[in-house]
């Protein structure tokens, strides 16, 4: 599995990636590995952003994870976003929504798996 950190729009706004914020992301995205362990090619980005316009008062920062990987043997494009005050519960909130979507895509696509197993079975058995 690949991370890829990216700043989202102008950085010119007073926002950068730290060592800290870098560390804390790939912290976060190693909860994905049990979802991505059987695709080495899995790729993680994840952009972050401070939102300059529209807010009354304060910052306000944007964290989007795009994943593209095979996930329950099949090719999946996966993508989250969140916005929030502080740019590290954009990153928690984030990590929580793409987990959710991976979780729910695994069980899917092992339930289409299952059922298209047992309806061969069930030809080859002659029962239908």
């Amino acid at each position: 599995m690949k991370i890829d950190i990216k700043i989202k729009g102008s950085a010119g706004h007073g926002f950068t990636i730290t060592p800290a914020i870098h560390e804390y992301v790939t912290k976060r995205c190693e909860s994905f590995a049990k979802f991505l362990q059987h695709d080495p090619n899995a790729l993680v980005t994840v952009e972050l952003s401070k939102l300059t316009e529209h807010q009354k008062s304060g910052d306000i920062f944007s964290a989007e994870v795009h994943i593209l990987a095979k996930i329950g043997g099949k090719s999946s494009d996966l993508y989250s976003s969140a916005e929030r005050a502080d740019l590290y519960a954009a990153i928690d909130a984030v990590k929580d929504e793409a987990f959710e979507e991976l979780s729910s895509t695994k069980a899917k696509n092992t339930t289409l798996d299952r059922k298209a197993g047992a309806e061969v079975k069930n030809i080859l058995k002659g029962i239908k």
